[in-house]
């Protein structure tokens, strides 16, 4: 490879001094132009030499070497990556001479396969051709033969007649063979007869022959058509053969010319690329050899270098150690202090937090003793009080039907009897079906307050003095302008009531069972558990129920 060319251009006639004074790459062109040839640039990656100086010991000299190889690495990497982008161009444009190789196949695959269709398209028309002919000539003979036979038929229909004619006439002549002037007659119209027969055969036979005639005539005429039609397809189709024939050589040759075009194009290509394996394999191989050598010069500028630090970190280690001493000495007197702070601290939080605890148990205590309390007398509260309506209508019942009910242990019933507002003069009236459906459901007793009723009404009608004096002495009912009753407030808690003195309470829905259910947030006791299901809201202070709570009477 020519590197380096020196001339004197204006004593030069070949190159002209214009291309001489040029330079160097201008004359390899031109000769390159004038010889036909392709031209490439020299190869850029050349080793140059390597200037070793002594090296300094100083850190500057290390680092102006190390600047240095940075600077030639950087500049070798630029080429390699240039290198890099023509192996790449190369490539792409290898590639996009195969992509229209391949194009350039395809089409000249489809070219063919239109030849071999338009080829077997004209046969098939041809084979069609001559099928249709061939059909029509076997179609005419047909027709004509069934004309002849026809004719055939009628001549053979006609002689039968004739015949038949000829036959009846014997006949006729035999039977009237007697009379003479007959025989004449018939014998005369017999020769007539003849001489008619003879002259219909010769006109049948004479236009027999004619049709026949005729018939062979257009037979020949249209034979020689067909005939002529054969000749004009077949040259026809000879020459369809010929023309596909000249064009597949045709195409034939332009595909070898193409072919071998790229191969020549391929043949290129594959040089140009392995001249460039060639030329980035001299170029990595000498920038492998200039990287180790400047390796080897780092690596003891490094060696010198780590020297010095070594001796600079010891110096720094024997002042730091110094430094440590002191600080140690510092930190652990503020520990001490520390340690001291953190004692007191903790004794003060234990103590704290055992007056916290002695607290709350003494708030917790306060706090259930006061609940348990309140709750206690709510529910005594509850169990002796009535609704203010009961009260009134037990104050309005009689006092001798309050005596009879108590007499006979049915105290129970005096909320019913007083909600009826049942005197003893209906309790009289009553029956026992009546009382049942009251609510007193035992037969026994009610056989006993209807019989007691009644001991007392018969002493009553017989000393009706003794009534007077019990109406009068009857509590008088409360004067309407009288307030009501108010329901009496939260009283102190009292020591709960003796059993003697419990009076029985009940449902103030049914007025038949006992309260068995606390109602919350009011806290009243006044319904039955069958009965509290059904309420939304407390029958004596019309408060919503938020809870419902069972509870159980002691025997």
């Amino acid at each position: 490879v020519l590197e380096m060319l020196t001339l004197d251009a204006s004593a030069m006639t070949y190159p002209p001094p214009e291309i001489c004074s040029a330079g160097t790459e201008a004359i390899q062109q031109f000769l390159c132009k004038e010889c036909g040839i392709a031209y490439y640039p020299p190869s850029e990656h050349l080793l140059p030499t390597l200037e070793s100086d002594g090296g300094g010991t100083s850190v500057d000299g290390v680092d102006r070497t190390v600047e240095k190889y940075l600077e030639e690495e950087s500049e070798w990497q630029n080429k390699f990556l240039d290198y890099e982008k023509r192996k790449e161009r190369k490539t792409q444009e290898k590639l996009e001479f195969e992509r229209r190789l391949n194009v350039g196949q395809r089409e000249q695959a489809l070219l063919v396969q239109q030849l071999n269709s338009h080829k077997d398209g004209i046969l098939q028309t041809v084979r069609e051709e001559q099928q249709r002919l061939q059909q029509g000539l076997s179609k005419h003979q047909r027709c004509l033969e069934e004309e002849r036979l026809k004719l055939l038929q009628q001549l053979k229909d006609t002689e039968q007649g004739i015949a038949s004619r000829i036959q009846k006439l014997l006949e006729d002549n035999q039977r009237w063979g007697s009379f003479a002037g007959v025989a004449e007659v018939l014998f005369v119209g017999r020769i007539r007869m003849e001489q008619l027969m003879a002259i219909t055969q010769e006109e049948t036979e004479q236009l027999r022959r004619r049709e026949v005639a005729s018939a062979m005539q257009q037979m020949l005429a249209e034979t020689y058509k067909n005939r002529l039609l054969q000749t004009t397809s077949e040259s026809r189709r000879q020459d369809l053969v010929s023309q596909a024939c000249s064009s597949l050589a045709e195409m034939d040759q332009k595909f070898q010319q193409i072919l071998a075009w790229q191969q020549l194009d391929q043949s290129k290509a594959v040089s140009q690329i392995l001249q460039q394996v060639e030329m980035q394999k001299s170029a990595f191989e000498a920038l492998q050899v200039k990287k180790d050598l400047m390796h080897r010069q780092i690596r003891n500028q490094i060696k010198l270098i780590e020297t010095e630090l070594l001796q600079l970190t010891q110096l720094e280690v024997k002042r730091q150690e110094l430094d440590t001493e002191t600080l140690q000495e510092a930190v652990t007197e503020q520990r001490r202090a520390l340690g001291c702070l953190l004692q007191q601290l903790l004794k003060e939080k234990k103590q704290r937090e055992e007056e916290l605890q002695q607290i709350l148990l003494e708030m917790e205590a306060k706090s259930e003793t006061k609940q348990e309390n309140y709750w206690l007398i709510q529910y005594q509260r509850l169990l002796n009080q009535k609704p203010l309506s009961l009260k009134l209508q037990e104050k309005g019942l009689e006092q001798q039907l309050v005596a009879l009910l108590l007499e006979l242990s049915a105290e129970q019933y005096v909320p019913i009897f007083a909600h009826h507002r049942i005197s003893l003069e209906t309790l009289g009236t009553m029956s026992a079906s009546d009382l049942e459906k009251l609510g007193v459901t035992e037969a026994g007793l009610q056989r006993a307050i209807l019989r007691r009723a009644r001991e007392i009404l018969a002493v009553a009608t017989t000393i009706p003095e003794l009534r007077r004096a019990e109406d009068s002495a009857g509590p008088a009912g409360p004067e309407p302008s009288a307030p009501l009753e108010e329901p009496p407030g939260p009283a102190a808690p009292t020591a709960p009531p003796l059993p003697g003195d419990e009076r029985k309470s009940e449902c103030v829905v049914c007025m038949e069972q006992e309260p068995q259910t606390i109602f919350l947030p009011c806290g009243h006791v006044c319904c039955c558990q069958s009965c509290c299901e059904r309420l939304p809201s407390c029958p004596l202070c019309r408060q919503d129920i938020a809870q419902r709570v069972r509870i159980f009477h002691s025997a």
